[in-house]
């Protein structure tokens, strides 16, 4: 089948290569210049594991490439996928402007059928909206739109395309979602469901995922905090309610709080679609103030540990990506953290296996990046950690203490345990479980 990706971020790429996998003729469609002659040269913009060596091997197979040539690109395309970004807007509603601009863009290219399938995360109604547009601009006799939301985790998004828990299709029309249950047949044959269902319930689904899962999330995050204040461990407490099948273990990790390109801006635009419909959210604005306090725990522990004047003082971090195996930095608990340490006058060394090029190029000469994890740790009065890499779980704790001024750990992702902390006499502060303070390393 002739496919055209409009967007080539994180879902349009993957969604993209994967297509092309199973044999479709895929062209990913962008106005982004720079990004298109990386792709056509063979370079992947991003970091997610398994993308590289897919995209090739489809480009190599001529199975997939990439253009700037909006007419050329709609015109190829029997369907259409759109994964078009929807940033928040300063009131936490999605920001739909860039897809507007895409439909009647495309909508003076049209004249052949053709099924467009909405990837980007938007509000209940969107597609209906799509659908209106359409048919004002005299191209609705040839359109179909269909709600096919996205469930891809970054850092395993290849895997989550290929072998997905569930394909969610919302349409109206059942021949239309017929062409796209086709695409996702191959992907399917562990038996995981293909659900077709109403566009506005598909729309509606995502939000409600995302939602649900931050919430589970900052629900951890909060009971972690009442252990601190009751000397209570929070790996003894997960234990005991993950083991209630109706519970599991799954999102019950403690931390900093949760980033990346979903789960902020689906949250808050849950609470803003919510708000528009004459409702408080009120669970979901507590999931977001949640958050909010639990990217700021590192600074609070810095402070509580060193004071409020950070002047000459430097701090190791390790991990700028909003989680492990992405380069993705964006709303990671890591930039609130270096902000914090910068604003009360702190230095910063960070260190990261993928995400220290955005870090230069948003702090500059504010922050000290080095390639080398250890590099980091010279002359550092403490090591805050706030990305969970493997890279990180077993290093060599002696060369640690001999680098670090002082054998100090704020861990925001409760990497080590303190048992072992207290053997290896760090002081230790993490999510959830009492300090460990020199005072405990004679206990």
């Amino acid at each position: 089948m002739r496919i055209t990706v409009m967007g080539t971020g994180y879902v349009g790429l993957v969604t993209g290569v994967c297509l092309a996998d199973t044999g479709n003729d895929v062209i990913g469609y962008d106005i982004d210049a720079a990004k298109i002659a990386r792709l056509q040269k063979g370079e992947c913009p991003i970091f997610e594991p398994g993308l590289l060596d897919l995209l090739t091997s489809n480009v190599q197979a001529k199975r997939l490439r990439f253009s700037t040539d909006l007419a050329d690109s709609v015109r190829h395309g029997q369907v259409i996928f759109i994964a078009i970004g929807t940033p928040p807007r300063p009131d936490g509603s999605p920001d739909l402007s860039y897809i507007r601009a895409a439909v009647r863009d495309m909508a003076v290219h049209i004249d052949t059928k053709k099924i467009v399938v909405m990837k980007s995360t938007v509000p209940v109604g969107t597609c209906k909206w799509i659908e209106d547009e359409f048919n004002a601009l005299g191209k609705g006799s040839l359109v179909h739109v269909v709600s096919n939301p996205e469930f891809l985790k970054e850092g395993s998004a290849v895997d989550d395309f290929q072998r997905p828990d569930r394909v969610v299709i919302g349409a109206n029309d059942p021949e239309a979602a017929a062409v796209v249950r086709e695409l996702h047949e191959p992907f399917v044959r562990n038996q995981r469901p293909i659900m077709v269902v109403q566009r506005r319930a598909a729309e509606m689904i995502k939000y409600a995922a995302n939602a649900c899962l931050a919430t589970r999330i900052s629900f951890i995050n909060e009971v972690a905090c009442l252990c601190e204040a009751v000397g209570v461990e929070i790996d003894e407490v997960i234990r005991g309610i993950g083991a209630d099948v109706r519970i599991g273990y799954q999102f019950l990790y403690p931390g900093v709080g949760y980033g990346g390109s979903c789960f902020p801006k689906d949250v808050q635009a849950f609470a803003h679609v919510a708000d528009s419909n004459g409702m408080r959210a009120e669970l979901i604005a507590a999931v977001h103030a949640v958050n909010l306090r639990q990217q700021r725990r590192m600074v609070d522990f810095v402070v509580n540990r060193f004071g409020k004047d950070l002047a000459g003082r430097t701090f190791g971090l390790w991990g700028c990506s909003f989680k492990p195996r992405t380069d993705d930095i964006r709303e990671a608990p890591a930039l609130r953290t270096i902000d914090g340490i910068v604003e009360l006058g702190g230095a910063v060394r960070a260190h990261d296996p993928k995400a220290l090029p955005h870090i230069a190029r948003i702090y500059g000469d504010k922050v000290t990046c080095c390639p080398d994890a250890f590099d980091a740790l010279v002359n550092a009065d403490a090591l805050i950690i706030c990305t969970e890499w493997n890279d990180y779980r077993s290093p060599d704790f002696d060369r640690m203490r001999q680098l670090l001024k002082t054998p100090i750990i704020f861990d925001g992702r409760n990497v080590y345990n303190t048992a072992q902390m207290k053997r290896l006499r760090f002081e230790y502060y993490s999510i959830g479980r009492p300090p460990v303070t020199s005072r405990d390393w004679h206990g």
